[in-house]
């Protein structure tokens, strides 16, 4: 499946919930989703009652909108969760959490998951000290993620630092502003993910 190149405020709406597919738009006026809080489309404003397949799909496509993750390999994660120790649900969650695109976002790198993908694809940051240009790949407790060198001094980079210099980092992750470095303390728990999502929900889906 291609991915989707269309209005991203459409997928909020459609979701009926915030999920910041466009940086800082999101927080203002502006956002699609307080000025039009209905599904888009001719019968958008139509009241529906959703069954509880419906329910499970519109929890596992919030998901995948929310983090920007094609289907097939947002069912990669879900069969990896089910491998790993724990409560499937937030495994997945966890793992979507770690991916670099997702950890760069969250450290204020990157103005939306869009742009934390297209920066990490053109090198800007390494893992370790080394470069890494996969926007999926999956961080580990300890390591290290930092802006290159020679990206420091780009101005694309310097406006995306600036703009989100006061955005919150989540706490399992140790930012160092002055260094451009920070560090993955440990994967996060549930509370800390912010996806406004019912996890139990995607592996009824996927269960089925």
């Amino acid at each position: 499946m291609s991915r989707y190149t269309g209005a991203v405020c459409k997928l909020c709406r459609r979701e009926g919930k915030k999920l910041f597919l466009k940086g800082e738009r999101c927080y203002t006026g502006k956002c699609a989703v307080d000025r039009r809080s209905y599904a888009p489309g001719q019968h958008g404003q139509n009241r529906k009652k959703t069954s509880e397949y419906g329910m499970q799909l519109r929890a596992k496509q919030t998901a995948k909108r929310y983090y920007g993750i094609q289907e097939s390999q947002f069912h990669k994660y879900f069969l990896m969760a089910e491998r790993r120790q724990g409560v499937s649900g937030e495994n997945l969650l966890r793992i979507c959490e770690s991916r670099l695109d997702n950890v760069v976002y969250l450290l204020g790198w990157a103005s939306s998951r869009a742009e934390a993908r297209q920066l990490v694809v053109h090198a800007h940051y390494q893992v370790n000290g080394r470069k890494v240009d996969v926007p999926s790949y999956l961080l580990k407790a300890g390591d290290v993620i930092t802006i290159k060198d020679k990206s420091r001094d780009s101005e694309k980079i310097k406006a995306v630092l600036e703009e989100n210099a006061s955005r919150p980092v989540p706490a399992w992750l140790d930012k160092n502003a002055e260094t451009l470095s920070a560090t993955v303390v440990k994967l996060p728990d549930r509370e800390e993910i912010a996806v406004p999502v019912a996890e139990h929900l995607i592996v009824e889906f996927y269960s089925k």
